[in-house]
């Protein structure tokens, strides 16, 4: 098994996943960062399609921080429910929004620190909408970025916490970025959980799962 970059392997990995996938890059739709974020908390166990159906009306009737801070509670979980788990969704939208009009003047953060200091939004969200919206180096690592870096071998940890130190100290922070679309969209269409198509795969000499499992 190779080891973590021998031999330019981590960055190969990256060249070669962006050269298959150059259209790649988040599905949420979103005009500004606040959109982003609101898309953003309403995507966990949903897909991007659905919150996108949601958020075509959603963001007409909630057009700023503010709006959606003053949501009657009601009003908004029945607006987001199609993306499950509404309630809580919704009780985080408006504490989030709350905070960023107290705290920041309506506008959305654009630190680490700030950014997971508001209500509801943990690092994987804050590190999204840093790498997407303000295109600030980031590694947001979710479920499928979690599994295409494990069966790469390029950590053994599962800790989301732990993966991204792994991945920053691999790759240099100018391609962070570059991770979080690349390594969700190859999760998300090719190496997927359950039937992983790596007939479909560029790098099955790069893969130890491969090797382990289907060489």
């Amino acid at each position: 098994m190779a080891t973590l970059d021998e031999g330019g392997r981590a960055l190969e990995i990256l060249d070669r996943i962006d050269e298959a996938y150059p259209d790649a890059g988040i599905e949420l739709r979103f005009e500004n960062p606040l959109q982003l974020l609101v898309a953003t908390i309403l995507s966990a166990q949903c897909t991007d399609k659905r919150v996108n159906e949601v958020t075509a009306t959603l963001f007409q009737d909630y057009p700023d921080a503010r709006s959606f801070a003053g949501a009657d509670p009601g009003a908004l979980e029945e607006a987001v429910r199609p993306t499950g788990f509404f309630r809580q969704k919704a009780k985080n939208i408006r504490a989030c929004c709350a905070d960023i009009v107290a705290r920041f003047a309506g506008e959305v953060p654009d630190t680490m620190e700030d950014l997971t200091s508001l209500a509801g939004v943990g690092r994987k969200t804050a590190s999204v909408i840093l790498a997407v919206a303000f295109d600030k180096p980031a590694i947001a690592v979710d479920t499928h970025c979690r599994r295409v870096a494990q069966r790469l071998a390029l950590t053994a940890e599962n800790d989301p916490d732990k993966i991204e130190a792994d991945l920053k100290n691999t790759y240099p922070e100018d391609r962070w970025t570059d991770i979080t679309r690349l390594f969700i969209w190859h999760g998300r269409y090719t190496c997927k959980a359950r039937k992983p198509l790596c007939e479909d795969c560029v790098l099955p000499d790069l893969c130890p799962w491969y090797q382990d499992n289907l060489a």
